[in-house]
């Protein structure tokens, strides 16, 4: 995880191709990144609501996130050929 401040700069995310959008702002539903599989985002301004980028709101999204990203993580465990 990268702390960014209080402001995204995200700059180093433009390479992977969908992560953001035109804007340089990331492309996400409710922080899961909707271009890049496994790619997630905490503590965006209106993540999930007026708190989520406040020390009131980040750690349920958090929560959130990391519980869609082990998911993630689990399907691509199950259905790896090795």
């Amino acid at each position: 995880m990268l702390a960014t401040g209080y402001r995204p700069d995200l700059p180093y995310l433009a390479t992977l191709h969908g992560a953001l959008d035109a804007d340089g702002n990331p492309r996400h539903r409710d922080g899961l990144a909707t271009g890049v599989p496994g790619l997630a985002y905490v503590g965006l301004e209106w993540q999930r609501s007026l708190s989520s980028n406040s020390l009131r709101g980040v750690g349920r999204d958090a929560d959130r996130v990391a519980r869609n990203l082990a998911a993630h993580l689990a399907r691509r465990w199950r259905t790896s050929p090795y």
